[in-house]
């Protein structure tokens, strides 16, 4: 059954939860890990792309966007529709569940001040299904 971890910033900016969300690709791929983020649109797509670049400091992040042949090789995916692969890590950036979450063994959802409701609202749904669900309060 898929592990649902919800990490909670203390930070309320959709930023903070941006590069929270490289900093948990980058300990994933060193665990071995696959990684899928999941946004909510291509341009949020293309601003965690940038970031991956140069985030966490003097590390890049491998990495490729949906459809192109770099996701194909990359430990990291980024993917605003339905993701080609289903390993590992999906790190939901959206303020919904998404469809194929269970196809993942771990699923970790980011909520920061802008999307405590929603947030709320997803652990919900997870936990009414019973999915074992974990809290971090960073």
């Amino acid at each position: 059954m898929t592990r649902i971890d919800f990490y909670i910033l203390q930070d309320v900016e959709v930023d903070a939860m941006h590069r929270f969300a490289c900093a948990l690709a980058s300990k994933a791929i060193e665990a071995g890990s696959q990684v899928v983020i999941h946004t909510a649109d291509e341009a949020t797509a293309l601003a965690i792309d940038e970031l991956l670049w140069v985030y966490p400091d003097r590390r890049f992040i491998p990495h490729g966007l949906q459809n192109t042949p770099a996701a194909k090789r990359a430990p990291v995916q980024l993917c605003w529709d339905e993701p080609e692969s289903y390993d590992g890590v999906l790190v939901n950036l959206t303020t919904e569940v998404p469809e194929f979450f269970g196809r993942f063994d771990r699923v970790a959802e980011i909520v920061v001040g802008q999307n405590r409701s929603t947030g709320r609202g997803r652990y919900k749904f997870y936990r009414d299904r019973g999915f074992p669900l974990y809290s971090h309060d960073l």
